[in-house]
């Protein structure tokens, strides 16, 4: 028997949830309060899990994409400027469309306790500079503390790498224990985070039958407006891959979009990149047309750092709080949301709602209370599969750039048996 899909699972508990708090009141409450509140109990736990997994599993990411990810040295250099340019430019259009949107401003009605403390963290590149150090290697673990995670994460990254590269030079593989190590350790919490992410549903249904209860649908077109303006700002994305790929590659717009359909829609169907990859892989070789080196640089290796749409999302998801908290977060803690953005899409696992583990990071980071999260698990089933599609994409636009702008000789071959280990 096939198991049911997450996200068909999560529509179940919604529709569940409107019938509950419909029941219990919408808005006028038959029962007491405190009791109602419990039905916010599964959210609180699985957002409790999921901070408790960020740290280990960016650090881990990290580790494990630096020691496994092959890059030629003669392409190394073009790779990462363009998987950089386009995160940044997906965060800073996120960013944008928030500003200027303002999606949140209208949704007071999200707040859930007064008591709430919403006095955003004040930095300064002064305060960030004295924090990168941690008073001890584990301190980041511990603390959540994302500028010196991501340190001590590249520090042992880059020297673990180069380890690796000097005894691959001298035929020795000492470093393959380490790495064997770090892989298992890796796919552990990626197991931990299936069993998380599989409890989702009911987060989902406990947090929304609450708020309809206590408080009706009012809270949920603030919701709407942030949806809208995510899409709005993920087809901006898309728009300014056309235009690289026009610019940029041998590869006709149409033709991109024609070719890669498949992977596209299979992004979207199934939320994940890493279950898409080998699809997009062949897409890229069979349908586009382009070289197997470039399909294998940006499908293959680029997946692993490049999440510009999740990135995009975590971004907007601070700002949108912030809004709803009447807060206005500094041009410094928007640099800081953009940093962390960065580091959080890189550990965001393939894998559906795993952005909800790293986005946790990114609201600490400018000090954003992480139990908002839960309202947000309401919509995220919805824009995961969005911005997935937008992370494959991004992967399309990376291998026809890295093709360049004359295509492969007709008489060169396709790997097709490649094509099919993957």
């Amino acid at each position: 028997m096939n198991k049911i899909p997450l996200y068909l699972q999560i529509v179940a508990a919604l529709i569940v949830a409107v019938i509950v708090g419909v029941l219990l009141g919408a808005g006028n409450p038959i029962l007491d309060r405190e009791v109602i509140n419990h039905l916010a109990l599964p959210s609180t736990l699985i957002l409790k899990a999921l901070r408790t997994l960020a740290t280990p599993l960016i650090f881990l990411a990290i580790l494990h994409t630096f020691l496994t990810a092959e890059i030629p040295s003669n392409s190394g250099r073009k790779l990462s400027i363009l998987l950089i340019t386009n995160t940044l430019v997906a965060i800073a259009i996120g960013l944008l469309v928030a500003n200027i949107l303002r999606p949140g401003a209208g949704g007071q009605s999200l707040v859930t306790s007064p008591t709430t403390n919403t006095t955003a963290k004040q930095l300064d590149p002064w305060s960030l500079l004295a924090d990168i150090i941690p008073d001890s290697v584990l301190k980041p673990l511990v603390d959540n503390n994302v500028i010196s995670l991501i340190f001590v994460a590249l520090a042992f990254a880059i020297v673990l790498r180069a380890i690796k590269t000097e005894q691959v030079n001298r035929g020795q593989h000492d470093y393959l224990a380490i790495e064997q190590t770090i892989g298992l350790l890796f796919d552990a919490v990626i197991r931990i985070l299936h069993w998380v992410i599989a409890l989702v549903p009911f987060a989902v249904f406990g947090i929304v039958s609450k708020t309809i209860a206590l408080q009706g649908f009012a809270p949920f077109k603030a919701l709407g407006a942030f949806v809208i303006a995510v899409i709005l700002a993920l087809l901006l994305q898309a728009a300014y891959y056309l235009i690289r790929v026009k610019l940029g590659s041998w590869v006709p717009p149409l033709k991109f979009l024609s070719g890669g359909s498949d992977a596209l829609i299979t992004a979207f169907s199934t939320g994940s990149s890493t279950a898409t990859m080998p699809l997009t892989f062949r897409s890229l070789i069979e349908k586009v047309g382009l070289r197997e080196s470039s399909a294998s640089l940006g499908a293959l290796v680029g997946s692993n750092f490049n999440n510009d749409g999740t990135a995009l999302y975590e971004a907007m998801s601070a700002l949108f709080i912030s809004q709803v908290l009447g807060q206005n977060l500094t041009l410094v803690q928007q640099v800081m949301v953009m940093l962390t953005s960065i580091v959080a899409s890189v550990g965001a696992a393939g894998i559906p709602e795993a952005g909800l583990v790293t986005m946790t990071l990114v609201f600490s980071s400018v000090g954003l209370p992480t139990e908002y999260i839960a309202i947000l698990i309401t919509v995220d089933w919805f824009l995961d599969r969005c911005r997935t599609a937008i992370n494959v994409m991004g992967d399309m636009t990376v291998s026809a750039l890295i093709d360049g702008k004359r295509p492969k000789p007709h008489d060169e071959p396709i790997v097709a048996a490649q094509t099919k280990e993957l």
